[in-house]
């Protein structure tokens, strides 16, 4: 074989390389668009998340706080996606209430949202400086709260992808009777 036949076999095949790597970044590119985000969640403001007093039972000798939160989840992607699960800790006045682990199973739409109510009850056993945090946030009719952990969706072929640490809702509850 000449050399000029070598050589040309060999910017030949370096062609077909390139063109080989090019189209294969082209290719990932174009898959990356088809990457899930994260679903986003924001406080429902017509239906007011909301706290309330319990008295002592055996479960929280020394009482507690049901808490309810409204979250509207929205589904950025051009595909659906179930919302598996939500997990983190609720803040309540910047002290940190209780950690969370949510079972979801909410099926969310392409482009969708719906609203998902998370329930949750706060034992005052150990927690003396959360049980007057609440006691003076009644006075006030409301308490300051916020949920920051991870949300975990099933995205089908796509995935089971987890999102976070974020922040996944802020707010303030209703503190009334």
């Amino acid at each position: 074989m000449s050399r000029f036949s070598r050589d040309r076999t060999v910017r030949f095949g370096a062609l077909i390389a390139l063109t080989f790597v090019s189209l294969s970044v082209a290719g990932c590119a174009a898959l990356g668009g088809l990457g899930i985000q994260a679903p986003t969640f924001n406080v429902v403001p017509d239906q007011p998340s909301e706290l309330r007093l319990m008295g002592p039972s055996i479960q929280n000798p020394l009482g507690g706080a049901s808490v309810r939160l409204f979250a509207r989840v929205e589904n950025p992607n051009p595909v659906g996606i179930t919302l598996t699960s939500v997990a983190g800790t609720l803040r309540l006045e910047g002290q940190e209430a209780a950690d969370v682990d949510f079972p979801v199973g909410v099926p969310l739409q392409a482009g969708g949202s719906t609203v998902v109510p998370l329930d949750l009850t706060i034992g005052f056993a150990n927690l003396a400086e959360l049980a007057d945090v609440i006691r003076r946030a009644v006075g006030r009719g409301e308490v300051g709260f916020s949920l920051r952990g991870t949300a975990t969706v099933d995205a089908g072929v796509l995935g089971q992808p987890t999102f976070g640490p974020m922040t996944l809702l802020e707010g303030s509850l209703d503190a009334g009777p």
